[in-house]
């Protein structure tokens, strides 16, 4: 049964990927405009080439592969995603899609990760807390008050704290990943380094996603109150805090698995406005520079780069669902 649930799960992974492949391919191709073009105008504004353009146009045209049929680009696209060979940046030739998407994503993967990871475990436990009748009212209403910061947009919190800790008190950096002119390495003083610039970074996402956790915790485990199985546990006599723990949180928290793999397939993408905000040389931050240019090649590799690990996190949540809840690979009731 199992091994027939997880073949299905695993072709539903390779169909999600070949139709994100095959959209990642056709958008760009359907907007409007020329980026060859466009970039071509844009270094002749600046002084940087002269000539005639259209023939440096279908020069570059051709150096990319964009004079061939729509099926050949396909075909060739294909074999590209499996060569891991995602091309070169129009704006930043001859630099490398790939060595673009890998200078970054370490950063965000290193912010995101540490503060996606922070954010469910405190709003996950603070919200299971909020749901449970017997938790103390001081607590009910230190949770409320974080739940607050829910409705407010991680970037407008993450403007309030550099206008606050960077600019008035000077207590972190305003922006960056690291002090200016110090190279990264495996040591205490990077570590410390990447820690302080990432500090108000981390904080506004975390303030921003804890009462989101919290929220949707509350609501289901206020759901599974009137389950039989929490009757049950009680008419046997079971403390209260292992009710809480073994038969509240851990049913409640199903929900939360599903959100928090969308959460971390949206890693790779960063929270662009907070590293824009900050500067952080993250992924997210070379998305947005890549739209800003139309350097579609950069963003066609990090929106693949974002659908593929969307549908591996899918997977890999489908394979750890049936460990919390048997029924799922039973298809018991």
């Amino acid at each position: 049964m199992y091994a027939q649930y997880v073949a299905r799960r695993f072709g539903m992974m390779l169909l999600v990927i070949v139709l994100a492949v095959s959209i990642n391919f056709l958008l760009p191709r359907l907007m409007p405009g020329d980026p060859v073009e466009a970039q071509l105008n844009q270094l002749l504004a600046t002084g940087g080439g002269g000539g005639d353009i259209s023939a440096m146009v279908e020069a570059y045209r051709a150096r990319f592969g964009l004079d061939q049929p729509l099926i050949a680009q396909y075909l060739s696209y294909w074999k590209a995603v499996f060569s891991l060979d995602l091309g070169v940046s129009l704006a930043a030739y001859p630099e490398r899609v790939s060595h673009a998407i890998l200078a970054g994503l370490p950063w965000t993967l290193g912010l995101l990760g540490f503060a996606t990871a922070v954010s469910f475990v405190i709003g996950t436990w603070l919200g299971g807390l909020l749901g449970w009748p017997r938790t103390p009212r001081v607590t009910r209403a230190f949770g409320t008050s974080l739940i607050l910061f829910s409705s407010v947009p991680y970037f407008l919190i993450g403007m309030v704290l550099l206008y606050l800790f960077a600019i008035v008190f000077r207590w972190f950096p305003a922006g960056g990943g690291m002090p200016f002119g110090q190279s990264v390495g495996f040591n205490w003083q990077t570590l410390t380094a990447i820690a302080w610039h990432g500090t108000l970074p981390a904080a506004s996402i975390i303030l921003a996603e804890i009462g989101a956790w919290a929220l949707g915790m509350r609501g289901m485990m206020v759901s599974v109150l009137g389950e039989d199985y929490i009757t049950l546990a009680e008419a046997k006599g079971l403390k209260p805090r292992r009710i809480f723990r073994w038969y509240g949180l851990r049913n409640a928290l199903l929900p939360q698995l599903t959100k928090l793999a969308m959460a971390l397939g949206h890693i790779v993408s960063g929270a662009i406005l907070v590293e824009v905000i900050f500067s952080y040389p993250g992924i997210g931050f070379r998305l947005y520079q890549a739209i800003q240019a139309n350097d579609y090649f950069v963003i066609q590799g990090i929106v693949l780069l974002l659908s593929v690990s969307i549908a591996i996190a899918m997977f890999i949540l489908d394979l750890a669902y049936p460990l919390i809840d048997p029924r799922i690979t039973t298809g018991r009731d």
